[in-house]
């Protein structure tokens, strides 16, 4: 994407913003001690504030950028926003800042609440889980761009501003085993499930997607399909299973197709074929930078650096990234520092 030109800003004269860092701190050291004893949100890797030494690549220090120029990063402990998380750490090192590490933060609510508070400055968010959860929309926007327009817009009243979105779209869908698309007669998309013969209509899914208000009965209704139908999908055909062994069953051959998240590194791993929710009925949920109004006002060129990443973040190199954490057992520092190596933004130095 092009860079976007910001005009400089003249010094901050905002009172208290010094008092904010010093409050910030101990926040912050409070929220990392807390985080060593998480483990990510797939259960297998333990996240620490720690990254590799970076040197400039096509991320370069900021021009004329304070020798004191601090920036807090923020995720959740799940695998995905850690990775996510590392790479803003090491994008922003590059860009000359002294960075505080808040990754691996418990929970969505929490780390909205350290952005909202002002004692994170930046955070990586998916756009279906600020306009549900955070917003309190009934529901969410299938498109993509718009459901991205929708949340930079309602936000600004909060002071955050969203930065243009990845492609990567971490969001349901349902996914058969690779193997088994020839046998279904080449099935790619959703809605050729419904010209199977019932008896192929067969189901793996969580139990909250299951129950949930856009989840399996409404999908399947979208596509012409009614869960309990004889003609439609029976209860017979749908296993409930408990989260995280959805995939592995459907790998095994126990249903023909079943509920994944586009980004998850098992869909490569046990070779799943995702198929496309070509009627629009789930949700997006792309990830964006979202950074403090204030401090990107303060700091203006940081729009440039996050905006020369997100491109390169697709759902195809997030199920890698995510791979290798959750399968080969990597730390999501190592994953992020040789990715960003990989693309260009950084060096070792």
């Amino acid at each position: 994407m092009a860079p976007t030109t910001r005009p400089t800003p003249s010094p901050d004269p905002r009172p208290g913003r010094g008092r904010r860092r010093t409050a910030r701190l101990g926040l912050a050291g409070a929220v990392a001690s807390a985080s060593l004893l998480a483990l990510t949100g797939c259960g297998l890797q333990p996240a620490t504030a720690f990254v590799p030494a970076v040197a400039p690549g096509s991320i370069e220090p900021i021009e004329g950028l304070p020798d004191d120029a601090s920036l807090t990063v923020t995720a959740k402990n799940f695998t995905e926003q850690l990775v996510l998380g590392k790479i803003a750490v090491l994008a922003a090192q590059a860009a000359g800042f002294e960075v505080t590490d808040l990754t691996n933060v418990p929970g969505s609510v929490a780390v909205r609440q350290l952005m909202l508070d002002g004692d994170a400055d930046m955070t990586y968010e998916y756009t279906g889980t600020a306009w549900l959860t955070y917003l309190g929309e009934a529901a969410g926007i299938p498109d993509q761009q718009e459901q991205y327009e929708a949340v930079r817009d309602a936000d600004v009243a909060n002071g955050l501003t969203w930065l243009e979105p990845a492609p990567l779209n971490n969001t349901y869908a349902m996914a058969v085993r690779s193997e088994a698309v020839p046998e279904l007669g080449d099935v790619a998309t959703l809605s050729d499930i419904a010209a199977l013969p019932v008896d192929q209509r067969t189901f793996c899914v969580e139990a909250e997607f299951n129950s949930r208000a856009d989840g399996f009965a409404p999908m399947l209704e979208r596509y012409g399909l009614e869960l309990g139908d004889a003609d439609g999908v029976p209860t017979g055909n749908v296993s409930i299973l408990d989260t995280g062994t959805v995939y592995e069953a459907t790998d095994r051959g126990t249903c023909n197709f079943g509920e994944v998240f586009t980004t998850d590194g098992r869909i490569d791993s046990l070779d799943l074929t995702v198929l496309e929710d070509d009627q629009g009925f789930f949700p997006a949920y792309n990830a964006a930078p979202v950074l403090s109004t204030a401090v990107l006002d303060e700091y203006p060129d940081l729009a440039d650096v996050f905006d020369r990443i997100s491109p390169e973040l697709t759902d195809e190199e997030l199920r890698q990234l995510n791979l290798s954490v959750d399968v080969e057992g990597r730390e999501p520092a190592d994953v992020a520092f040789d990715w960003m190596v990989e693309k260009g933004f950084v060096t070792r130095p």
